[in-house]
């Protein structure tokens, strides 16, 4: 069997996140997995919430965290981040790398769900890679940064170094309003391998 690659961008993003032990984490578009394989590995463990709208994304998850899964430490769940039903307040932690509708749309219901579900002053970051032309990377991080502003996230910082890029802020302190109910997610189905 091949060793399992995370590419320098992941680790990058997972580098930039207050993780502490027993935090709550959300991942969106947990693609292959290696972040979830990050986050899981680190000292005091967290708990993560892996998300992903794609059946092979959530599929590949579980197989390269096998064992992460069934310990409990990772639930993977197969939604679009819109269709997220979670309690408020359920994260101090959230973060995407290379999701693109950040930058493509206005993300409003993807941004709001994210603002419910994180505490009071927890942190959101949206990463990217870094892309081969550099003034474009910085056009894509301004646009996160004004998106993640107008939904009320505070102190949104844009961050960019060779490994990578983001938009980190912090969720706003106070209740947020319960937005209209969701239907439920699919859990992801564990099987033997």
């Amino acid at each position: 069997m091949a060793p399992r690659t995370v590419p320098e961008r992941v680790r990058w993003a997972v580098d930039q996140l207050p993780l502490r032990p027993g935090c709550r984490v959300l991942e969106v578009g947990c693609g292959s997995g290696a972040a979830a394989e990050l986050v899981c590995a680190r000292p005091g463990g967290a708990q993560l919430l892996a998300v992903d709208r794609s059946a092979t994304a959530v599929a590949r998850t579980v197989q390269r965290n096998l064992g992460a899964v069934q310990a409990g430490v990772l639930t993977v769940q197969q939604v679009a981040l819109a269709e997220l039903s979670v309690p408020a307040a359920s994260f101090e932690v959230a973060f995407a790398v290379d999701v693109n509708l950040f930058w493509t749309t206005r993300a409003d219901p993807e941004l709001s769900v994210l603002r419910r579900a994180l505490t009071p002053g927890g942190t959101l970051l949206i990463a990217y890679g870094p892309g081969p032309r550099p003034e474009r990377q910085a056009a894509v991080l301004q646009r996160v940064r004004s998106a993640v502003g107008a939904h009320g996230f505070v102190a949104p910082v844009v961050l960019h170094e060779d490994r990578g890029g983001g938009v980190r802020a912090r969720a706003p302190a106070g209740r947020v309003p319960d937005p209209p109910l969701r239907r439920a997610p699919r859990p992801a189905q564990v099987t033997a391998l």
